[in-house]
C-alpha cells in the first residue's frame, strides 16, 4: 500500500508544510538491488582497536574506498580500543565533525568487545557505554542513515565480512540500532558473492505469501533450491511462489502431531537434509486476555513457538540439520516490548528469541547457527486492512518513520543464512527502522 504520507512530504509544498510543523519527513532508502555496489561512496574509518587492520583489509577487499570525504558513505569506529569511561570522549573526537555530513542512507557502524568478555570493569563500563551511543546516534543521523553496533569476539576478526557487507549496504535499509555479537568460527570461502547459497536447501515456512514469500524468493536469488510449506488451504498461492522462485512446495500443518518426522522425512529423502530452516510460519488471535479464549490462546502458541520447538529438536536429534546449518526464527518486536490485546502472541515471539539465545551454544558444537528476527511494522496485507490512524502511528515510530518492506526482513534472514555468518548464533536483530518501542 502506498504510503502518501512519504509522497505528500516529499514534494515541495510537501516539505515545506513539514518544516514549518516539525512534521516527521521519511526519505526514500536505498534498498539493494542486483549489480549495485556494497557502499554507495567512501567510507571514512576512525579508531585504533585491535579490528582497525583487519576492517582496512577487508574493507579493500570487497571493494569499499576507505578515504576522507567531505561527504562520506559510511563512518566505521573501531572501539576495541576504549578501555576506559573517560577515553569514550574518542567518540565525540571521531563523529562529531562528520556525523553531519554522512549522507542519505549512510552507514554508521562502530566496533567493539563484548562486555561479558573484558578483562576488568572499566573496559566492561566503557563498552556497555557504546550501546547506549550507538541507540542514540541511530536517532539523529537521519536522512535514511543507520547506525549499528557489532561486537567481535577475540579471534574473530576474520569472522566479519558478511556481516560488513550486509551492513555497509541497501539490505540493511531497514535495520537500525542494533547490537550484533560476532563470535568465533571456522568461516568457509565463498566463491560467488552473488550466490552465496549455491548447492544449499532451505526450508521457508508460511511461504505462501507475504514476508514468507519474499524469504523465499530472496533465498533462490541467493543460490538455494527453496521448500516452501505452507498449509494445504494455502496450496495454490504456494506453488505459484515455489514455481517462480525455482523451488518445490510442501503442504503440510507444521501443528501435527507427525509433522516434524513427516518433514524430516521429506527433507532427508528427497534434498539429503536441510542446510538452512527459517521458521516464518505464524498467526494471530488479538484479544485482551479477559477476553481471549482456550482457542485462540492455543492456537497462537501451537503454530508460533511449539511446533518451531519441536521441528528444531527433530532435525538436531535426527541429523535433518546439516554441519554448518542455519536457523532462523520469526520473532517480533512484541515479543520484545508487548502489545495490549497480544499476550498470545507477545508471548509466543518472546520464546522464539528464548528458542535462539537457549539453543544457540548447543549448537555451536554441529557446529550451526540460531537467531532470531524480530520485525516491526511491515508494509503487508494485514497492516494494510489497520485502522488509518493504527497504521500511520506504527509507519511513524522509528527512526527512519516510515514502514519497512517485506524484503527488508528477507535480506537480513539471507545474511544469517550466509556461510560467512557462522560467528552470528544467539542474535536477536530487528527489522524496524529502530521502533521507538522495546530495547
Amino acid at each position: 500500500m502506498a504510503d502518501l504520507y512519504q509522497q505528500f512530504v516529499s514534494s515541495g509544498p510537501g516539505k515545506a508544510v513539514a518544516q514549518r510543523l516539525g512534521l516527521p519527513r521519511p526519505v526514500r532508502l536505498r534498498r539493494y538491488e542486483p549489480g549495485q555496489p556494497i557502499a554507495a561512496g567512501p567510507v571514512l574509518l576512525g579508531g585504533h582497536g585491535r579490528l582497525l587492520s583487519t576492517l582496512t583489509k577487508t574493507l579493500e577487499a570487497i571493494g569499499i574506498e576507505t578515504a576522507d570525504s567531505a561527504s562520506p558513505y559510511g563512518l566505521v569506529f573501531d572501539a576495541t580500543g576504549i578501555i576506559a569511561p573517560e577515553q569514550l570522549r574518542e567518540l565525540y573526537d571521531f563523529f562529531h565533525p562528520v556525523v553531519r555530513s554522512v549522507r542519505p542512507s549512510g552507514r554508521v557502524l562502530v566496533l567493539g568487545t563484548a562486555p561479558e568478555s573484558t578483562e576488568n570493569v572499566a573496559e566492561a563500563v566503557a563498552q556497555r557505554a557504546l550501546e547506549g551511543f550507538v541507540r542514540s546516534l541511530g536517532k539523529e543521523v537521519g536522512r535514511g542513515a543507520t547506525a549499528q553496533l557489532i561486537y567481535v569476539a577475540e579471534g574473530a576478526e576474520d569472522a566479519l565480512e558478511s556481516t560488513l557487507r550486509f551492513f555497509l549496504s541497501g539490505k540493511s535499509a531497514y535495520v537500525s540500532g542494533q547490537v550484533v555479537r560476532v563470535g568465533v568460527a571456522e568461516i568457509p570461502q565463498v566463491q560467488d558473492h552473488d550466490r552465496p547459497l549455491a548447492g544449499k536447501v532451505a526450508l521457508v515456512t508460511g511461504a505462501s505469501r507475504g514476508i514468507g514469500a519474499a524469504i523465499a524468493k530472496t533465498l533462490a536469488r541467493d543460490g538455494a533450491h527453496v521448500v516452501c510449506l505452507d498449509v494445504p488451504a494455502q496450496g495454490e498461492d504456494l506453488s505459484r511462489v515455489a514455481n517462480a522462485v525455482g523451488g518445490s512446495s510442501l503442504q503440510l500443518d507444521i501443528t501435527a502431531e507427525k509433522a516434524p518426522a513427516a518433514l524430516a522425512e521429506h527433507l532427508s529423502t528427497r534434498h539429503q537434509g536441510v542446510d538452512i530452516v527459517v521458521h516464518n510460519a505464524g498467526i494471530i488471535r488479538d484479544k485482551t486476555l479477559a477476553r481471549m479464549s482456550e482457542a485462540q490462546w492455543d492456537s497462537v502458541l501451537a503454530v508460533n513457538v511449539v511446533a518451531p520447538a519441536r521441528i528444531n529438536d527433530h532435525f538436531v536429534e535426527h541429523q535433518v540439520l546439516r554441519t554448518g546449518g542455519r536457523i532462523v526464527g520469526l520473532a517480533s518486536i512484541a515479543g520484545i516490548a508487548g502489545n495490549a490485546g497480544q499476550t498470545n502472541y507477545g508471548a509466543t515471539k518472546a520464546g522464539v528469541i528464548g528458542l535462539a539465545q537457549t539453543l544457540a551454544p548447543r549448537l555451536h558444537s554441529l557446529p550451526a547457527t540460531i537467531n532470531a528476527v524480530a520485525p516491526g511494522f511491515i508494509e503487508t496485507k494485514m497492516t494494510a486492512s489497520m485502522p488509518v490512524t493504527v497504521r500511520e502511528v506504527g509507519r511513524r515510530l522509528n527512526s527512519l518513520a516510515q514502514g519497512g518492506l517485506p524484503i527488508d526482513v528477507a535480506e537480513t534472514i539471507a545474511w544469517l543464512a550466509h556461510p560467512g555468518s557462522a560467528g552470528v548464533s544467539g542474535c536477536v536483530v530487528r527489522v524496524c527502522g529502530q521502533s521507538l518501542l522495546g530495547a
